[in-house]
């Protein structure tokens, strides 16, 4: 796990209104703990189960590891982040050992636990336990689900696929956050705060077209602005005289759409390299027949297999 001094807030971060609304339930379960289980007398009452978990859930770049962080910013604590990649173990019975052992850490430092890509641990368990990784894998959610009920601190699950989580997770996690796509009025305010008060920006920069074009993510724009950033360094000219142009930020969040769109491209999944036009936008007949040529390949290959299993049936 990583132990991070949070630094971002909420100031930070730009939401849709009915993302906000959730986060402001959630951050008001925070301030009220105390007040419920330990004033109210209710935590003799039942001492299991205190834990403060949440689901942020939702598409990539959409804030989800940003608001965990400026959580803890505005709880005063530091931030332990977790990944699946970091805590997984190759020798039996020690993945389990290290999920026990972060939340005994994540108390000895009174932290707010952040799972990222929490889907990954907290998957479904397989009723099927032939293998030994089932086993543990199994192991692993189970001890997950232990120490959650008897933690009594904040703890919050990022996931891109929250439908993989295993339904036992759904009691003990009081509330879920779902982070959306920002619309066009959220996108405008999360080009200007990517740029820092000394970023020298040209006068034909329009923030407001950049929202209306692309309908893309807060992390997909992060991105986009430190492409333009280097696209302008880079210009043959002395350094005071560069600025970023809308150019800039046009040409960057267009190669930005066509690597996420690369990196989507699965012939057997039917899904097809669609490549965005000067506009962002994918279609047109050169689309067509490339989706049309998906869908051939697949058919071909099967026609093949049968043509060769045939023959070897006459034979």
């Amino acid at each position: 796990m990583e132990s991070i001094a949070p630094r971002r807030t909420f100031a930070d971060v730009i939401l849709p209104p009915a993302t906000r609304r959730a986060l402001d339930i959630a951050l008001a379960q925070v301030t009220q703990h105390d007040l419920i289980f330990h004033r109210w007398g209710l935590g003799e009452r039942h001492p299991t189960g205190l834990a403060l978990a949440f689901n942020f859930a939702g598409p990539p770049g959409t804030g989800k590891t940003i608001c965990a962080e400026a959580i803890a910013h505005f709880l005063g604590r530091r931030l332990l982040l977790v990944r699946y990649a970091e805590l997984e173990s190759m020798w039996m019975g020690e993945t389990p050992k290290n999920v026990a052992s972060i939340f005994r850490t994540a108390r000895d430092q009174k932290a707010v636990l952040l799972f990222d890509e929490a889907d990954a641990i907290a998957a479904r368990r397989s009723t099927s336990i032939d293998l030994g990784f089932q086993r543990e894998s199994n192991t692993t959610v189970s001890v997950l689900l232990q120490e959650l009920e008897w933690y009594n601190g904040v703890v919050i699950f990022a996931t891109n696929l929250a439908a993989n989580f295993d339904p036992a997770f759904e009691r003990r996690i009081q509330t879920h956050v779902m982070f959306e796509m920002p619309a066009e009025v959220e996108r405008a305010q999360i080009w200007r705060v990517q740029l820092h008060h000394s970023t020298p920006v040209a006068a034909d920069v329009d923030f407001q077209v950049l929202a209306r074009t692309y309908e893309v993510s807060g992390g997909d724009i992060r991105n986009a602005v430190l492409k333009a950033a280097l696209a302008a360094a880079a210009e043959p000219v002395p350094d005071s005289m560069k600025r970023i142009h809308q150019h800039h930020f046009e040409a960057s969040i267009r190669e930005v759409i066509a690597a996420k769109q690369v990196m989507r491209q699965s012939l057997f999944a039917g899904e097809t390299l669609v490549l965005p036009d000067s506009n962002g936008v994918a279609g047109g007949p050169a689309s067509l027949a490339r989706r049309l040529l998906v869908y051939a390949l697949p058919c071909a290959a099967l026609l093949v297999a049968l043509i060769a299993l045939a023959v070897a049936l006459l034979k």
